[in-house]
């Protein structure tokens, strides 16, 4: 491992500047659900690709049938040093409701929260722009000290990743072979707290289905028909019941096939981490976990299985009261998955299970709504532990491997289509109000995250 402290020391110099380059990005409007901001995000993608050029990237903007595509290329100043894709967005939300804005969304600029800490201010400040400036400055950084970079290093950044990614399959479908790398680097996560930072070692996977149970040809008097007519909400309220044993447990038969137990010693790291289910659940006011019995709030968010309805309608729902048994009940149902589930056994189990439930003079319909596998880097992957013990050379506290209960659909897909594992590191907080008015970026996390992929990038070239 070479010696990084000039290195880190020229980040900290170039400071001011990379701030200046971070704020001219924030300022470009580059909304991608809203067609009106077209031009706002080719000139974000214009704009990312004559900074890279700045730093000896080979760098293009690659047109798409949406939004364009960034695309960049640099060597590596060493012959077989790794060869690392960092992907990262450039698009970001609306920012409606706009009078809910302390200051103008697209005028950046530095706010002092008091207390040592100082702030970066604007929409896309922590999704994803600083985040991933934080990258492209720690390029700049050891390249003025080194006059080259440790890894060979491909740059793929979208301009839809808040609007579905529509264009990004065809378009790594198309230029497979030129964007593969040992693995890939996210910066689109966040930290544990201020001051430990954290890898995301698992992305749970996600099955959605929708089920609609149709009984009568119309709807009911429930005086003249309650007794005797099958009632469709009640069907589907046996359905939903029947998901779950008394200890939390999903009841479909081969739901955990493929489940990994979290190992003890990582287990243990995240009941160091101190969060409660009363802490947890407090903050939405609840106190009691509603999962599997004997797990941790932490374990039942990051590692476990779920089965969760997320909408049910049926019958009469407006003002006043009728006395109605509905012809048709509807009902959506999400699956998130872990380890080696798989999402199309999963719907199979589902769809069986439902189908035993219907009465015969009913009909049942299903629809599809996604489906995608967990991923899960290896928690002794080198490529972990290498990442892990840099970042713990750069914050107060030591690096902690966490889950994420949710998904980023670019991660399968780099695994899936490119044979990548990929490294989620991200510098994000929880209080950053991603998508939301009043959008931050902590300027610790700004700072000491171009010292951290400084870091990264050296260990894993080492």
């Amino acid at each position: 491992m070479t010696d990084i402290s000039s290195i880190l020391d020229r980040a900290d110099g170039n400071l001011p500047s990379s701030l200046e380059k971070l704020f001219d990005l924030v300022r470009i409007q580059s909304i991608s659900t809203d067609p009106a901001y077209k031009t706002e995000c080719r000139k974000a993608a214009e704009w990312l690709v004559a900074d890279l050029s700045t730093l000896g990237f080979e760098a293009s903007v690659r047109d798409t049938p949406g939004h364009p595509m960034v695309v960049a290329h640099h060597p590596a100043g060493k012959a077989n040093a790794p060869h690392v894709l960092f992907y990262g967005h450039y698009d970001v939300q609306p920012v409606d409701p706009l009078n809910l804005w302390e200051n103008d969304p697209f005028a950046p600029e530095i706010k002092d929260l008091g207390n040592g800490r100082k702030v970066i201010t604007g929409r896309g400040t922590a999704d994803d722009k600083g985040q991933l400036m934080t990258f492209l400055e720690a390029c700049r950084a050891y390249k003025e000290v080194k006059g080259e970079l440790p890894c060979r290093v491909t740059i793929l950044f979208e301009g839809e990743e808040e609007s579905g990614s529509p264009s990004l399959k065809p378009f790594l479908e198309a230029n497979a072979a030129e964007l593969r790398a040992d693995y890939a680097l996210v910066c689109d996560t966040s930290m544990w707290d201020r001051e430990t930072p954290a890898i995301s070692g698992g992305l749970r996977g996600l099955v959605g289905e929708e089920v609609v149970v149709t009984a009568a040809d119309r709807d009911l008097h429930s005086g003249y028909f309650g007794g005797a007519a099958a009632n469709p909400i009640h069907v589907l309220a046996r359905i939903i019941a029947g998901l779950h044993d008394e200890t939390g447990r999903v009841t479909l038969p081969g739901f955990y096939d493929g489940v990994i137990e979290t190992p003890t010693e990582i287990k243990a790291m995240w009941d160091n981490l101190g969060t409660t289910a009363e802490k947890f659940l407090g903050e939405v006011g609840l106190s009691i976990p509603a999962g599997e019995q004997g797990r941790s709030v932490l374990e039942l968010t990051w590692a476990r299985p779920t089965a969760e309805v997320n909408g049910i309608v049926g019958g009469y729902t407006g003002e006043g009261f009728k006395t109605v048994i509905a012809a048709q009940a509807s009902t959506k149902i999400s699956f998130r998955l872990v380890g080696d589930q798989d999402p199309q056994k999963i719907r199979d189990s589902f769809r069986t299970y439902v189908r035993s439930k219907i009465p015969a003079d009913c009909k049942v319909e299903f629809h599809p709504h996604g489906g995608s596998p967990a991923i899960h880097l290896s928690y002794d992957s080198p490529l972990l532990n290498t990442a892990k013990d840099a970042l713990s050379r750069e914050w107060p506290k030591p690096a902690v491997v966490i889950g994420m209960g949710g998904s980023i659909p670019i991660v399968g897909d780099f695994q899936r289509m490119l044979g990548m594992e990929s490294l989620l590191v991200g510098f994000g907080l929880s209080d950053d109000r991603i998508h939301s008015p009043n959008e931050k970026y902590d300027l610790s996390s700004f700072h000491k995250g171009i010292r951290s992929w400084i870091r990264i990038m050296d260990a894993l070239a080492s």
